[in-house]
């Protein structure tokens, strides 16, 4: 089945979509953006970079960080962070439904060859 795959440009510059999305629930999940880079099988740079831009983006942390690594260090998403998840989810969810029906009929022309 064909699916929908939905990116958000916030400015010329930024936007966000189902990676940066995927990174912020992970590092929900895990507490911590080592181990979301590594569940993602991303370089912790890489991961941190993403994070970066997306508080650049937004002019304001969507995780905060607490340095620390096994002596209490970790990572959690801010109000903002929680919010901006929760907005790409929802705006995903309707755009999928709205989309739907011309998803299947797309599917039955490749079926019909």
């Amino acid at each position: 089945m064909p699916s929908l795959s939905l990116r958000i440009n916030l400015d010329p510059e930024g936007r966000i979509g189902p990676g940066k999305i995927a990174l912020l629930e992970e590092i929900s999940a895990s507490g911590s953006i080592s181990a979301a880079a590594r569940a993602m099988d991303m370089s912790y740079k890489r991961a941190w970079d993403l994070v970066d831009d997306l508080n650049r983006l937004f002019g304001k942390p969507l995780v905060s960080a607490r340095t620390g690594g096994k002596s209490g260090g970790g990572a959690a998403l801010t109000p903002l962070g929680l919010s901006v998840v929760t907005r790409f989810r929802a705006i995903e969810n309707a755009a999928v439904a709205a989309a739907s029906h011309q998803l299947e009929a797309l599917q039955a022309e490749i079926e019909a060859g």
